[in-house]
């Protein structure tokens, strides 16, 4: 397998290609060994030499000095294996490299696989990801000004006095796609992998949904199965019965997923839980607690999958209290309680890039690594113009 064979001459030059994305990878001896056991030498070097928009197996085969048929046959591996994105448009192949996060790291784990010791991978990805919350590669995903993410609200929770003018959630989005795909739940079955479930009894297979160009790859790739607008409608019925949390792209324009995600499994989650209340970006609603009709049952604590209700004890008093700044807005609580105590109200109008690229942007400049983007940008232009 890779892990036997990838050195850090060409594991290094990885980390580094991998690092100019919006959300890099920590270097560390854990992700080191997750990128040998995921990438062979060759396709750590490929992977190391793609620029940094999608690109031709013609001009692949001039960064990486690689007879192009040969070349050609290692891409198709690394699609296969969800280290790349082929995207066939005209006659033409086009290339581009999958990010860590959002991206490889997910692959690994979206389909059922013997090409890798996954049980050993879960192990490892669940300590990269948080062994070191602060200073970690939570604190890469999570720590930037504008978060990757978003939560959706469930529709039916929201106010008839809204006055967030911009709400849109899974179902309207899932409508204006046409249709998608659903896959494994990447979170869930990588707890498999550590002989763990979800604590809400929640599925691991169908759940998670996949949009636009996403979907079209996923399904040639087995990643996922197309369905259509109709059955994607009813996995977010489905979703909703178990209590979980919408989570999509952070933009307007053709979001590329909705997941549906727990407090136990989803990793996205489990940085809200872990402090980073702004990492997933809000609905601009807030679950509101009525103490007259509220009876601290608890059911509604079990629910929210960012621990942003709870419970407190004062004396023979019980009393529930909301954490404002992690409580997303989804509205997953509201329909499991008996006294109809939880409203949602609306607080702030949620500023949501309109596309993926000004959202890449604005990550990259908090981050202060716009300068390549920029500078591949202008190559680009040339390249167009210049014969």
């Amino acid at each position: 397998m890779g892990h036997h064979s990838t050195s850090k001459d060409s594991i290094i030059p990885l980390i580094d290609r991998l690092n100019k994305y919006p959300i890099g990878l920590v270097d560390n001896d854990k992700l080191r060994q997750i990128l040998a056991i995921l990438f062979s030498e060759e396709e750590a070097f490929i992977a190391s030499r793609f620029p940094l928009h999608e690109a031709t197996l013609a001009e692949l085969a001039k960064r990486t000095k690689r007879d192009p048929v040969t070349l050609a046959a290692t891409l198709e591996q690394m699609a296969n294996k969800g280290l790349v994105v082929d995207m066939p448009h005209k006659g033409t192949t086009y290339y581009l490299l999958l990010p860590g996060l959002i991206g490889f790291f997910e692959f690994t784990f979206m389909k059922q696989r013997a090409d890798l010791p996954v049980a050993e991978l879960a192990k490892l990805m669940g300590e990269y990801l948080y062994e070191d919350p602060q200073n970690g590669q939570a604190s890469e995903f999570f720590g930037s000004k504008t978060p990757l993410t978003r939560s959706l609200a469930y529709e039916e929770t929201i106010p008839v006095s809204s006055t967030v003018t911009s709400y849109e959630g899974a179902r309207e989005i899932i409508r204006k796609a046409g249709g998608g795909a659903v896959g494994l739940c990447y979170c869930r079955h990588k707890k498999e992998h550590l002989n763990e479930s979800c604590a809400k009894g929640a599925p691991v297979e169908g759940i998670c949904i996949s949009l636009g160009s996403a979907a079209k790859f996923m399904a040639r790739r087995g990643f996922a199965e197309e369905r259509s607008v109709d059955e994607l409608l009813t996995v977010i019925d489905q979703a909703r019965e178990y209590n979980l949390t919408h989570i999509t792209d952070n933009i307007r324009h053709k979001p590329s997923f909705i997941c549906n995600c727990c407090s136990c499994c989803c990793e996205l989650l489990a940085g809200v839980q872990a402090g980073y209340h702004q990492g997933i970006g809000k609905t601009g609603f807030l679950v509101k607690v009525d103490p007259e009709k509220c009876t601290s049952c608890g059911l509604c604590v079990k629910a929210c999958n960012v621990k942003a209700l709870e419970v407190s004890i004062n004396g023979k008093f019980r009393r529930l209290a909301v954490t404002e700044s992690a409580c997303l807005g989804c509205g997953a609580c509201l329909s499991t309680c008996p006294k109809e105590a939880l409203k949602m109200i609306s607080v702030a109008e949620p500023v949501i890039p309109h596309k993926k690229k000004e959202l890449m942007k604005q990550i990259l400049k908090e981050k202060k690594r716009l300068t390549p983007f920029v500078i591949d940008g202008v190559k680009q232009k040339f390249k167009k113009i210049l014969p």
